[in-house]
């Protein structure tokens, strides 16, 4: 290599960054667990994050060797109030993570928080690159929250908050508001932001004279919390998520193919002039064709018992001499009493239906 040669790229991705993908920890608390020794690759502890590894070393966290990628998993939870998002609290109160099913990973983590006395939509991931992308405001994603206040707020009194304010130093960028109903001395709003810094909706509603007594989640981008249970766990098929997120093997919504329809068959169904297959007397020989008459069953009503009677006969055989409908071939009555309607009688409402008509057989 020449001195004027540029030198070639380094190999592989960020230790810390590796350390997110496998779930161990977002990218950046990967970097302090390092700061602290508590990373070793290939037997050498680390005290910088500043190194790049392209997989085939031996990486170890605690002393334990990190697991295999696994593929993106995105879960959505139900928090209810009560709960912090973190891992650990330094005050011993709960956190959401002792809420959670016993059957989920051990290395989840949150996308995003809510504070101990917000409910809703909580995403969690199981990939650290995938959760510091869908926190960042560059996503574009919408997050949308239910908000009951306490007073009567009007429209013109949120226009601040639509046009950006600042609280204590600190720019919050313009939300979305709708003023929905009011309820006693309460009302409910639903505000829309892009980016959702520490406590920001109850901090702007305090600077315009509004307390919020209740917040809801309800939406996280393209993900909702529809009628999910507090409490409750549900996973996104994988195919929902390389769709929404864009990740490798998505494929566009124009380009998946439609699977063809399978047309049930018709045959023995009344009413499509197909047989009934080998009720309706049909034989296949060796030739695989079928043969024969098929042979149609009629209705009869007998004459003695009343009933209608199924008869195989074969209409171009028939006798004419034989008795049809309860008459005779010459017009009599074969002495059986009336039959409902098809025989002249009286039916369930007690009118007579007239007379019945002749049967006429095909010769």
């Amino acid at each position: 290599m020449t001195k004027d040669s540029p030198k070639p790229a380094s190999q592989g991705d960020r230790i810390a960054k590796v350390l997110a993908r496998v779930g161990i920890a977002s990218r950046r608390e990967a970097e302090r667990m390092i700061e602290a020794g508590r990373v070793s690759v290939n037997g050498e502890v680390l005290t910088s994050p500043a190194l790049n590894v392209t997989g085939r070393e031996k990486i170890l966290v605690d002393g334990k060797p990190i697991a295999e990628r696994e593929p993106e998993r995105i879960w959505l939870y139900h928090k209810p109030t009560g709960l912090v998002t973190s891992h650990s609290d330094e005050k011993g109160r709960a956190t959401i993570f002792e809420d959670l099913p016993a059957t989920m990973p051990k290395h989840v983590m949150t996308v995003g928080r809510l504070d101990i006395n917000s409910e809703g939509l909580l995403l969690l991931t199981n990939d650290g690159d995938l959760k510091r992308k869908l926190e960042l405001p560059s996503t574009g994603w919408v997050r949308k929250y239910r908000v009951r206040v306490n007073g009567r707020p009007t429209e013109d009194q949120f226009k601040p908050l639509r046009d950006g304010i600042t609280v204590d130093g600190e720019r919050f960028a313009p939300m979305t508001i709708t003023l929905d109903r009011q309820q006693g001395a309460n009302a409910w709003v639903t505000v829309a932001l892009r980016e959702g810094k520490n406590r920001e909706i109850r901090r702007a509603m305090e600077a315009i004279d509004l307390k919020v007594n209740r917040l809801i989640r309800v939406s996280y981008g393209p993900f909702q919390l529809g009628d999910l249970k507090q409490g409750s766990v549900e996973e996104l098929r994988r195919r929902v998520v390389r769709d929404q997120l864009g990740l490798d093997g998505a494929v566009a919504p124009e380009e998946r193919k439609t699977p063809a329809r399978r047309r049930k068959s018709m045959a023995g169904k009344p009413g499509t002039g197909q047989p009934f297959g080998a009720k309706a007397g049909i034989t296949k020989p060796a030739g695989g064709k079928p043969t024969g008459t098929p042979t149609r069953k009629k209705t009869y009503a007998n004459s003695k018992t009343g009933r209608h009677e199924l008869s195989n006969m074969d209409p171009t055989k028939r006798d004419p001499s034989k008795s049809l409908r309860g008459k005779s071939a010459g017009g009599k009555p074969t002495g059986g009493k009336p039959s409902g309607s098809r025989s002249g009688g009286k039916p369930s409402g007690g009118k007579p239906n007239g007379p019945m008509r002749k049967f006429t057989p095909k010769r």
